[in-house]
């Protein structure tokens, strides 16, 4: 069942067990204690009615301003770790903000020069008394994988949390894990799934070594862990995965092919392995928990859990009360159509009763004419059985204008002979003549240590 009521992230903690904290590299919080003091150190109503940017370094401290502001402030705009400090006065100008919330580690900027500022710190001071929560308040987040000013998208607390659902008793038993960042939409959600579920959660820190994260989420014995398939398969590179046993793992974000869930199938037999499609615009829209990579052919043309789909000219296309409302700013594109559908541009194909994603409309591959997604690519080459993930990207060419060529992570620790290099590429190359046509076929394999992986956890891809 979907979560409709209208109270703040205040009144949630208010109720939460004695059990659930949150937990970073450096600090603990417990949710409770929200309830009874101030992580920003002002007076109480300081940011009644206000538009407020949370601009904090850690997510811990991001994480207790969110709390503290819900019902309060009139608007809190997210900004995201990886933000361009150039666009600070555009995004502050375009959301009207007249207050900052800052921890130790925000960048200084003259944008910030705002009528209230706070310096939100871990630690809780109590306070005599709380300003009651009773604002509806517009939360806006950065969209990623924009060039220029990203675009703002406000959502509200009720569509943010539509699609969550307490799987278990609020004991405080449960312990949520993200690679993501919380003050991106795929993070935001498990950081709601904890709030509203009486769990507690463990936050990424940024820079930590993958190892790290994975001890400390160990040490706090998740039982629940999200992440992009990029972000797993990363994780799966080191040893110390074997060392966490959750019951439940999701990915979302990036397409989850079948050798990903089939890796993580073995890895975690006794778990629970779903992937979740979602959009910072377009909302939560599906769960798919059958091991299965792309989703029943059923999900589209019929209303499920009040979220129906359409796919025009292959393009994914959703309406629900999940979606954002608008985007921010003057002059800003509409964000759904006359009739309420988003056009989140992913591409899906049919292929008996299942969908699969192909890939993004901004992301394709003009070779000669001819499209090429770098995903459909990618999935075939992920199915060798010795590589780890992989990223096809453009080249240009003089005669066709570009190709297609890959970059590959094998799975294998330490450098391998060039002969088997050979072996492994020639396989790759067959896999793909097998099951793409001609102009699809990478026409460079080149094996690396690496991928990028950006700040929304997913693959960094380039132009060539």
């Amino acid at each position: 069942m979907a979560c409709t009521d209208s109270r703040s992230l205040r009144d949630h903690v208010a109720n939460a067990p004695q059990a659930a904290f949150l937990f970073d590299n450096a600090a603990d919080v417990q949710f409770t204690a929200l309830d009874r003091g101030t992580s920003l150190g002002v007076r109480p109503g300081e940011f009644d009615g206000r538009s407020v940017l949370v601009a904090t370094a850690s997510q811990l401290t991001a994480a207790l301003a969110l709390i503290e502001l819900d019902g309060c402030a009139r608007r809190i705009t997210i900004l995201p770790p990886d933000a361009e400090t150039d666009h600070l006065p555009a995004v502050i100008a375009a959301a009207e903000i007249d207050a900052v919330v800052l921890d130790s580690g925000s960048p200084r900027h003259p944008a910030f020069d705002l009528p209230v500022h706070a310096a939100c710190v871990p630690s809780i001071a109590p306070l005599e008394q709380m300003p009651a929560p009773h604002l509806r308040t517009e939360w806006v987040l950065l969209t990623s994988g924009t060039t220029g000013v990203p675009k703002m998208v406000v959502h509200d607390l009720s569509a943010l949390t539509a699609a969550i659902a307490a799987k278990s008793a609020a004991d405080g038993a449960a312990v949520w894990g993200t690679f993501y960042d919380i003050r991106r939409y795929g993070g935001l959600q498990i950081f709601l799934h904890a709030v509203l579920g009486g769990a507690s959660l463990v936050l990424s820190s940024a820079g930590e070594p993958v190892t790290d994260h994975l001890a400390r989420l160990a040490h706090r014995g998740v039982t629940d862990l999200s992440g992009t398939p990029s972000h797993w398969r990363r994780a799966l590179m080191r040893p110390a995965i074997r060392s966490i046993a959750p019951r439940y793992v999701r990915l979302s974000g990036e397409i989850a092919d079948q050798p990903i869930l089939d890796v993580l199938r073995a890895v975690f037999p006794h778990a629970s392995i779903g992937h979740a499609y979602a959009s910072t615009e377009a909302g939560v829209a599906f769960d798919v928990n059958d091991g299965l990579a792309g989703f029943p052919a059923a999900f589209v043309g019929a209303a499920r859990d009040g979220v129906e789909m359409r796919v025009i000219e292959s393009s994914l296309q959703i309406r629900s009360g999940r979606t954002a409302s608008r985007y921010v700013g003057a002059g800003a594109p509409a964000l759904a159509g006359d009739d309420g559908f988003v056009d989140t541009g992913d591409i899906v194909e049919r292929s008996g009763e299942r969908y699969y994603f192909v890939g993004r409309r901004g992301g394709i591959i003009n070779v000669g004419g001819m499209k090429v997604h770098p995903e459909e690519v990618e999935a075939v080459i992920n199915r060798h059985p010795q590589v780890r993930m992989s990223l096809v990207r453009p080249k240009r060419s003089p005669i066709t204008g570009a190709i297609a060529v890959a970059d590959v992570v094998l799975k294998a620790e330490g450098g391998r002979p060039e002969a088997q290099h050979i072996e492994v590429r020639d396989d790759i190359l067959k896999l793909c003549r097998e099951a793409l046509p001609r102009h699809k076929i990478p026409a460079a394999i080149s094996f690396v240590p690496a991928l990028a992986v950006a700040a929304t956890g997913k693959l960094a891809r380039r132009q060539g």
